[in-house]
């Protein structure tokens, strides 16, 4: 298998192919991943799920099988109540009980865990991911796993040798390898008393004051220590590639310990790993954590950057990176970096061959169905902000104002148009925010010198501009760095498309700047003057996107009456 190579230079083809390489052909790969839902799960956990997804899909492209699980660790004991729960006090009283068996605060599922575990199978396939769940409350519940808890109490010995190395205070000579769930109080406030060899394990709860014996076979009360238990499941499952966060991945960590019990206690081998960063939040440092509950979720990230580009992120960014999600300008950015890799994948934009068999490969682990065959319809994300804004946020009205949108393309520039108007009203910074002045509310006070300027470019757009003027999206042209005419009058600015060309029945955007500056110079007036002017009527605003491309985006029919009162 040493002649295996990578069909690209993407980490998820490299680990694809290093699972086949290590673990030899097989009818079948299995690939895990997994979280305990202890609160909401956010987008720290997603790119562990994801994560494993991009390997998935890797190793179905080399042809091979996969089963892909996910499972729910629901059969953890319930440490701390996240402050953004509801009946705090309710889940409180709940505090070391197993949280499938905590009341959902929110009265719709049977659980706080499935609260959780619903919230992410619903939007997982919005960003085309599907894996097989697995509940573990329900197998241990089940005594699914009587033989390999057995097998960790014969093995207990070999367990706490191989703990003990890592730690600086040896396990005490009364540890155990399991916890019990009491099963008078349900609480996990339990002392393992002794175990008989075989299936017998003795406890007494210190909560409720409950002894007894239960029968591994027949309970559902015991389940093993973190440490334990994944390995155990690596054995179970016959998982071949799991990542973990690097918390678990640092030395004499879970990783390391769970490689050496699964080989010594389970009979099998590790799966192929590697470990992944955290993720932050722009503006906000440290570990995100859901049992703080200050956390943004999957579904928080959905409403600002599409599927695709929410995929984008994770695709495009190796696992070992700690980046920030970004709800701030850099969304713009975010947005001009994917829509970039879209036409440097079909050649639309051009790039020497290694960039472009990057960018394709990038481009097309993003997609979360087929990937495209030709290059789709792009609409700048910043215009479309612009468009959005001058619509009053009326998404149709604004998709109506696109040239050439066929109906196929419609849809998804609903699901981009969606995203941006969340993103302006809910993080833009208010610089970048404008709605356009309404007739009714008059004229500003102007100089003299200034009015005359307004009344002959009144004049010039009566004569020149045609009600059907329209702007043209040059798919491939976004640009990053254009300034507008509201830095030239000082202060932040709304940013613009430098690229967007417009077409006019006479007027295109350079020959209209053009005339804006002679303008000026015959009226004496001062051009950065003119625009605040000229803004302060349109948007009652000293500053806002490049004013020639705006005057000819918002149209004829929209400008004149604004400008009626001069």
């Amino acid at each position: 298998m040493n002649h295996l190579q990578p069909k690209t230079s993407h980490w998820a083809d490299v680990y694809a192919t290093k699972v086949v390489r290590e673990k030899g052909e097989k009818e079948f790969y299995t690939c895990a991943s997994g979280i305990t839902p202890s609160g909401t799960v956010h987008i720290g956990n997603f790119r562990e799920i994801i994560s494993v997804e991009l390997v998935v899909r890797a190793l179905r492209e080399m042809g091979k099988k996969v089963r892909f699980i996910y499972s729910w660790d629901d059969y953890d004991v319930f440490r701390k109540v996240p402050k953004n729960m509801p009946q705090q006090e309710m889940l409180q009283a709940h505090l070391r009980w197993p949280i499938t068996l905590v009341p959902d605060p929110y009265g719709k599922e049977e659980s706080y865990a499935r609260h959780h575990e619903v919230a992410v199978e619903q939007i997982l396939p919005v960003v085309g991911i599907y894996p097989e769940y697995l509940y573990q409350a329900k197998r241990y519940r089940s005594s699914l796993y009587a033989e390999q808890i057995k097998r960790a109490l014969e093995k207990r010995e070999e367990i706490r040798r191989i703990l003990n190395v890592h730690r600086t205070d040896p396990l005490p000579p009364d540890w155990w390898p399991i916890s019990v769930f009491c099963g008078g109080c349900n609480r996990d406030t339990t002392d393992v008393l002794s175990w008989d060899g075989g299936y017998g394990v003795e406890y007494s709860c210190s909560s409720c004051s409950r002894h007894e014996t239960v029968d591994l076979r027949t309970t559902g009360l015991v389940k093993l220590l973190w440490r334990v238990d994944w390995p155990m499941r690596w054995a179970y499952e016959k998982v071949d590639f799991e990542p973990a966060g690097k918390d678990h991945h640092s030395e004499g960590g879970s990783f390391d310990t769970a490689s050496q019990i699964v080989r010594e206690v389970y009979d099998w081998e590790a799966p192929v790993s590697f470990q992944y960063d955290f993720i932050s939040i722009k503006g906000r440092g440290g570990k995100i954590s859901s049992s703080s509950g200050e956390v943004i979720s999957l579904e928080d990230v959905l409403a600002v950057y599409t599927p695709e580009v929410t995929r984008y992120l994770f695709a495009g960014t190796r696992p070992n990176t700690e980046f920030a999600i970004s709800f701030d300008l850099d969304v713009i950015k975010i947005y001009e970096d994917y829509d970039r890799c879209e036409r440097i994948a079909f050649g639309v934009e051009p790039a020497d061959e290694k960039r472009r068999e990057k960018e394709r490969r990038i481009y097309e682990l993003s997609q979360v169905g087929e990937v495209p065959n030709q290059m789709p319809y792009q609409v700048p994300f910043r215009h479309l902000c612009n468009l959005l804004q001058i619509t009053g946020g009326d998404i149709e009205k604004a998709l109506d104002m696109l040239p050439d949108l066929k109906p196929e393309d419609r849809e998804r520039m609903r699901v981009r148009a969606r995203c941006a108007w969340t993103w302006i009203t809910s993080f833009a910074p208010e610089d970048f925010r404008f709605s356009l002045r309404k007739p009714e509310e008059g004229p500003i006070p102007l100089s003299a010198e200034s009015r005359r300027a307004v009344q002959a470019f009144r004049a010039l757009l009566e004569e020149k501009l045609g009600a059907t003027a329209r702007m043209v999206s040059n798919a491939g042209a976004t640009t990053g760095a254009a300034l507008n005419e509201g830095e030239a009058a000082g202060g932040a600015s709304i940013p613009e498309t430098a690229a967007d060309s417009v077409e006019a029945v006479v007027l295109d955007e350079k020959t209209l700047a053009e005339e804006i500056y002679r303008i000026c110079t015959e009226s004496g007036v001062d051009p950065k003057q003119f625009f605040v002017d000229m803004y302060r009527i349109l948007i009652g605003k000293d500053r806002g996107p490049r004013l020639a491309g705006f005057i000819l985006t918002i149209g004829k029919d929209r400008v004149m009456p604004l400008l009626a009162g001069y």
